[in-house]
């Protein structure tokens, strides 16, 4: 058997079929920490959700376009990919005639391949492009929150997201790790466009060897591996922000606070001091007022903050505190209580944002630009906030705030998405099944059939990046992976370049999208165009029939030791923020001057909906917590077989503090019916210790299967609320909602997402 060399977002490997066909998988070489999500990658060719062929729905066949509560409850038909792609060019050419390409929204958010040609965003991206345009979808669902809110504070999101201080310096200089939500081990083994060497594993083994001392500031104690020995702060979900608050006004009101370096690097602070001290609320932000809210001790609270003033220390927030109401809060309290240490720019010290919940946060490879598709330009300047689609497609002419600016959402027709999945991204799944009514035609590239596939008119086939050929490189990847075919393609699956094509030669736009060339000679044609670039600054690059064979090759790297805002706190004036003072904007005039009263000028603690004090909670008295999975990433291959083995009675696993389980009489292993006004859905029951009482943790990615409002499987986002976490970013709340759980009586519902839904095949091929 030969084993050819792919990569994936969770690690590189070479995989083969054997003599009995099954797929055989081997990681790379050269990684120190191979993720155990590869254990999901044999049944990616043979799981029996594979779309086999063109597929339409009934009733849009039957009636043609339109608005349609069926869509997502109706059978399927399977015909020739010559109807389909004569059928779906009609259609696009009917929607631009009548309504124009903005009517086209072609957001495409998702994972899909890890290789940079056929990731099928770009891919979609640039055929639209080329047709007229579209409207568009901006920031992501993981950090949409901070990516827009960070600019504002510190001029950019880019450095504090991507280039932030590398994990080797932290291990050499942090002496206190102050982590508000951890930092979550299962999450460091994803990269998007690929990894190779998994560094982040052992680099938190070396924090262990050297016992720095860690604060663990989250509900859960899994938030941290367990041989980093923590102080455990298991805080109230939500309250992060009341917490730091407390710190920051611990270290001013015992002056413990550095004034030089407020003075000189930041703008704002004497304001943000009037409101830590209540100068005009009259609401004194001290730790015995944030132990109410928090339920940390107000001795533990003034404790940490002595500590931290007294250490060299690194606070890191990850990126599931901004995924709430009032998301912009913790990211901006954590830079306002790093700048009052006086530790920014300083090896080991200062602020962090994403450690634990993305592999190349704190990454040491290089920061290197791979050879990827050009989608060309967009015609089309509509966009929408990722986590709006809903709101967009259930209220066209609405206007609505985003970053300073009134916006109004397009009247959008045709929906088309390749390579990603919304019915797991997505929150309150109810509500946008009655959304994905709305549109005349949805259009979707798929593998399987995915709960967005389901909800339908037009489902294309396409293949698995094992069954086709690419390059693949995450961020700050070691390596450009050849990713070589180790299967052919299942069923009449074509991948999305050939699908595009098809449909661009009917609307007479081929020369333009494929420029005459095969997916074969495109990626001999990015990669010489790449090594070319490179030449030119002295970087030897081998050619692409050396690279093909050898299966990969190392991409240079000189840095490995970095410090974020190093060179700012050097010289502040010469390298000056981007914001309009050049400073850190612990007050920021431009948000202040919005007027929004979810996101004021400064940090401040705003009372969520979803969160155990409030009114709601006396009706739904559990705070759900809907984080990562480990056994997958995001919905992404759940019939794999790591996946599978984490079900509990064939559902999602729900964890429970005995003493919330004891009152409801749910015992380890019952199926249980998790609940609140917008939905419910069952999951098994799991029974531990290490998460605070009143939390459940339900994590996200079993593939949504309803029956009516109940989804039999386990999906968390039919009870996630579909608000936005401020009108500034207008980002995703899916990381808490308040809940209700009972053991569920009688014989529970059977799960049958793991089959494909109803399909005709009456019709001619």
């Amino acid at each position: 058997m030969r084993l050819r060399p792919s990569t994936s977002h969770w690690g590189a490997f070479s995989a083969g079929l054997d003599e009995n066909g099954r797929l055989q998988v081997a990681a790379h070489p050269e990684d120190p920490a191979p993720s155990p999500l590869l254990g999901n990658l044999p049944s990616a060719l043979t799981d029996p959700n594979r779309v086999a062929a063109p597929a339409i729905r009934r009733g849009w066949l039957e009636r043609g376009p339109g608005p349609d509560p069926k869509r997502g409850h109706e059978d399927f038909v399977e015909v020739s990919w010559d109807e389909a792609l004569d059928l779906l060019s009609a259609e696009l050419r009917r929607v631009r005639a009548d309504h124009g390409n903005e009517a086209i929204y072609g957001g495409s958010y998702g994972w899909a391949s890890a290789g940079r040609f056929h990731h099928a965003q770009s891919q979609l991206h640039r055929f639209l492009n080329v047709f007229g345009g579209f409207t568009s979808s901006r920031n992501t669902y993981s950090n949409g929150t901070s990516s827009v809110v960070l600019p504002h504070i510190v001029g950019t999101a880019n450095d504090v997201l991507r280039n932030g201080s590398s994990w080797p310096t932290i291990v050499a200089n942090t002496e206190l790790l102050v982590a508000f939500g951890g930092v979550p081990e299962k999450n460091v083994f994803v990269t998007p466009g690929g990894v190779t060497r998994h560094h982040t594993p052992g680099f938190l083994a070396q924090l262990a060897d050297r016992d720095v001392e860690v604060a663990l500031i989250s509900p859960l104690r899994a938030d941290l591996p367990q041989r980093l020995a923590a102080q455990w702060y298991p805080v109230r979900p939500a309250t992060d922000t009341a917490l730091m608050l407390a710190l920051a006004h611990t270290l001013a009101a015992e002056g413990l606070h550095d004034r030089h370096f407020l003075d000189r690097y930041c703008t704002g602070y004497d304001a943000f001091e009037r409101y830590l001290f209540g100068a005009d609320d009259g609401t004194v932000k001290d730790a015995d007022w944030a132990s109410a809210l928090t339920g940390i001790s107000a001795a533990d609270i003034v404790d940490l903050a002595r500590r931290m003033a007294a250490h060299r220390t690194f606070i890191t927030v990850t990126w599931s505190l901004q995924r709430i109401e009032h998301g912009e809060q913790p990211v901006w309290a954590a830079i306002a209580l790093a700048a009052m240490l006086g530790q920014i720019g300083l090896p080991g010290g200062g602020f962090g944002h994403g450690y634990g919940s993305m592999g190349d946060s704190g990454d040491i490879g290089p920061n290197f630009q791979v050879p990827y598709l050009p989608q060309g330009i967009n015609p089309v300047k509509q966009f929408i906030p990722v986590a709006r689609i809903a709101d967009m497609l259930l209220n066209p002419g609405t206007r609505y705030q985003y970053d300073g600016a009134e916006r109004t959402y397009p009247d959008i027709r045709l929906v088309y998405w390749a390579g990603g999945n919304p019915f797991h991204h997505h929150q309150d799944l109810n509500r946008l099944r009655e959304a994905f009514a709305r549109p005349d035609t949805v259009v979707v590239h798929e593998p399987f059939w995915t709960a967005t596939a389901r909800h339908a008119d037009i489902v294309l086939p396409t293949t698995t990046a094992l069954e086709r050929e690419d390059f693949g490189s995450g961020r700050r990847d070691t390596h450009l992976v050849a990713m070589h075919r180790i299967a052919e393609p299942r069923g009449q699956a074509r991948d999305d370049y050939a699908i595009l094509a098809g449909l661009a030669a009917r609307l007479g736009i081929e020369e333009r999208f494929t420029e005459g060339r095969t997916a074969r000679e495109w990626l001999e044609h990015l990669y010489g165009t790449w090594r070319q670039r490179l030449a030119g600054k002295g970087i030897f690059v081998p050619s692409f029939e050396d690279f093909w064979e050898e299966g990969g090759f190392r991409l240079p790297n000189t840095e490995t030791d970095r410090t974020l805002w190093a060179e700012f706190r050097a010289d502040p004036v010469a390298n000056r923020l981007a914001t309009p003072s050049g400073r850190i904007e612990i007050v920021s005039e431009t948000v202040a001057s919005f007027g929004y009263d979810d996101c004021p000028g400064h940090p401040a603690w705003l009372e969520p909906v979803e969160w155990s004090g409030g009114e709601r909670a006396a009706r739904f008295p559990l705070v759900l917590i809907a984080n990562q999975p480990h056994t997958r990433l995001h919905g992404q291959l759940d019939g794999g077989a790591v996946s599978q083995a984490a079900k509990v009675a064939g559902r999602e696993a729900v964890r429970l503090h005995p003493d919330d389980a004891g009152p409801r009489g749910i015992n380890d292993g019952d199926v249980v019916r998790i609940f609140n006004d917008r939905g419910a859905c069952l999951a098994g029951a799991v029974l531990c210790m290490d998460l605070r009482p009143g939390v459940a943790q339900l994590p996200t990615g079993a593939w949504f299967d309803p029956a009516g409002s109940l989804c039999v499987h386990g999906n968390p986002n039919v009870l996630t609320a579909d608000v936005p976490s401020s009108q500034l970013s207008q980002g995703c709340t899916g990381q808490h909602v308040l809940v209700e759980i009972e053991r569920f009586a009688g014989e529970p519902p059977g799960v049958v997402v793991n089959r494909p839904p109803v399909i005709s095949r009456g019709r001619e091929m």
